[in-house]
């Protein structure tokens, strides 16, 4: 899998780890450039390495959808589209990172093709909207909860409410629990979205990655103590 190797290029070096540390304790009273330097080499060493990955193949959305401009660069919504006067927004995120200590078996691939999934539905001149929670796996998608929030007008979709957002989703009758999942299904949002989903939070990781190993080394190296005259 993709996202594998991507995580593997974070850990593939355990002698850097080893190194810095038999350098750092034997030397105790070792410059403060020279831990910089290390920690500066190794951060562009991995951050060449991810460089260098190819991502997984290109996948479109169904159709009526459209990908949000920006997405891969913030929090907000991935996917869009109307459906007769209403909006609907979808996010994503990968449910082994939702739950405590998911990320422990990110080894485990079936975890990784487990999608928490957040529809919102939204009309025009309504102050709330109608908002779902979903699980998303590659044949299948299953309401975890249905709730009315405030519209939000900021690219930042998930918003925690203290207001009652009804009741729980299993508490419902059957009949009312299937008539929601076909509300949804009408409105195209079903498992048929996964691969594109999947592909697309692979993408955001990389980038996130490849940022943050960029980030990280120019702040090391703007915040590098003086050389002493």
């Amino acid at each position: 899998m993709w996202r594998r190797v991507l995580r593997e290029a974070t850990v593939r070096q355990p002698w850097s780890m080893i190194s810095s540390k038999r350098c750092l304790s034997s030397s105790p009273t070792s410059k403060p450039a020279a831990v910089d330097n290390l920690l500066l080499r190794y951060l562009k060493e991995h951050y060449v390495e991810v460089s260098k990955m190819n991502p997984p193949p290109k996948v479109n959305p169904p159709s009526e959808f459209s990908i949000v401009k920006s997405a891969l660069d913030g929090n907000g919504p991935v996917l869009t589209r109307t459906y007769g006067n209403e909006e609907i927004k979808l996010s994503v995120m990968r449910m082994a990172y939702a739950v405590p200590g998911g990320v422990e078996d990110d080894e485990n691939d079936e975890d990784m093709n487990q999608l928490f999934l957040h529809v919102d539905v939204s009309k025009p001149g309504q102050d709330k909207s109608l908002h779902f929670l979903c699980g998303l796996y590659p044949d299948a998608l299953g309401v975890h909860s249905v709730s009315l929030r405030p519209k939000l007008d900021s690219a930042e979709f998930l918003e925690v409410t203290a207001t009652y957002s009804g009741p729980h989703f299993a508490e419902l009758d059957e009949r009312m629990r299937d008539a929601f999942h076909g509300f949804i299904e009408e409105r195209g949002v079903d498992e048929k979205l996964f691969n594109f989903l999947q592909a697309w939070l692979y993408v955001k990781e990389h980038r996130s990655l490849m940022r943050w190993f960029k980030t990280a080394g120019t702040y090391i190296n703007e915040n590098k103590p003086a050389k002493s005259s």
